[in-house]
């Protein structure tokens, strides 16, 4: 996977912005204003892409257990949060799946009223 296709991919989730609230190197996707994935530009440039993305406790424990390529985020919940590395054992399929998994999890903890403001957009 490339940075193109995974930040098109991100993008292309019905209420979906990118920001860089932290500097000007660590991508972030929101939606409804909660963070479902981050990602340093920098690292994508050097050839070590990676992503950090929401999980379920549970799932993430099994997800570290199963790949060296899946760790405890860097900088962040550890309980909550992952970091995959891009193109590596993880094929870019899974990635998406674990993408979709991170955007449903956020979606699905913001208010009703936030969620159907997010449905109703374009």
């Amino acid at each position: 996977m490339n940075l193109e296709t995974y930040y098109k991919y991100c993008l292309s989730k019905k209420g979906v912005t990118e920001h860089f609230p932290f500097d000007q190197d660590t991508l972030v996707f929101k939606v409804g204003g909660k963070m479902f994935a981050l990602s340093s530009l920098n690292q994508w440039e050097k050839g070590e892409p990676s992503v950090n993305l929401k999980c379920n406790p549970d799932y993430a424990q099994e997800l570290r257990a199963q790949y060296d390529d899946i760790q405890p985020a860097f900088h962040m919940s550890k309980v909550h949060w992952n970091t995959v590395a891009i193109n590596s054992e993880i094929p870019d399929q899974f990635v998406k799946e674990l993408i979709d998994d991170s955007y449903d999890l956020v979606f699905k903890s913001l208010t009703k009223k936030i969620q159907s403001e997010v449905l109703e957009l374009p």
